[in-house]
């Protein structure tokens, strides 16, 4: 599998406190990741910088078969590239129906002049359904989106990244406040989006860690710590005196 985002010895500093410290961080091109470690640990932050949203000190990231440098470009081109990010807290569009929120974020040409003159086409509503069907939400296409469940919202908001057709997706915390129904089918719609996707999950929830069944990544103070599967790094002696053991 060819590696789709490579971080390599990659720091980077808030007044003096190094909240990245040379980390380095390979994800292929369809594969799940879960990303773990204690608060402080550095997961927002390398988040952060492979967004564009944090200049690191110093290191590369490099996207993609052309080797493009990542921290040459704005979040803009960097989302343009298909670095998809859902952050903790879901942000829809509350007022508007499920449908209308996955028709907002299909990917298309969004000049000013074809937002003006935009029809939907048999296509476009096509996709939408097929978006719903596979979050789960293909009875609630018509309900305005200020209805759904916090679960709901976040799997509508997972639906809204995928129909941008990003290549990596980063999502942060995808299961807390769900009821175990809804974790269930969080875990199952991340792992079948990395069949065709890197998809990398940042999580507390060891549980929900496990369920996800895929390889780990422990963030201490900034670099990795462990790698591997959750047996692994949940037997690792580090792991457990900086993590688990608390």
């Amino acid at each position: 599998m060819s590696t789709l985002l490579e971080v390599s010895g990659v720091s980077v500093s808030f007044d003096g406190f190094k909240a990245i410290n040379n980390l380095s961080f390979q994800i292929g091109s369809a594969e799940l990741r879960a990303v773990i470690g204690p608060n402080g640990a550095g997961k927002t932050t390398f988040m952060d910088i492979v967004t564009g949203k944090t200049r690191p000190d110093e290191g590369r990231v490099i996207w993609g078969e052309k080797s493009m440098n990542l921290l040459k470009m704005s979040e803009a081109k960097i989302a343009q590239a298909g670095v998809g990010r859902k952050f903790q807290r879901p942000t829809v569009f509350e007022d508007q129906s499920v449908f209308d929120n996955l028709l907002m974020a299909l990917k298309k040409d969004r000049g000013p002049v074809e937002v003006l003159f935009y029809k939907r086409s048999g296509e476009d509503i096509t996709r939408v359904e097929e978006m719903a069907s596979q979050i789960g939400l293909q009875e609630q296409l018509h309900r305005t989106s200020g209805e759904l469940s916090h679960g709901q919202k976040q799997w509508l908001e997972i639906g809204m990244l995928l129909a941008q057709e990003p290549r990596l997706l980063l999502v942060d915390e995808p299961a807390a406040g769900m009821t175990l129904a809804e974790r269930e089918h969080t875990t199952d719609l991340l792992r079948e989006a990395a069949k065709t996707r890197a998809v990398v999950v940042v999580e507390h929830d060891m549980e929900f860690v496990r369920r996800l069944n895929c390889k780990v990544t422990v963030l201490h103070e900034g670099s990795v710590l462990a790698e591997g599967s959750i047996d692994h790094v949940t037997k690792d002696p580090q792991v457990i005196e900086v993590y688990l053991g608390r």
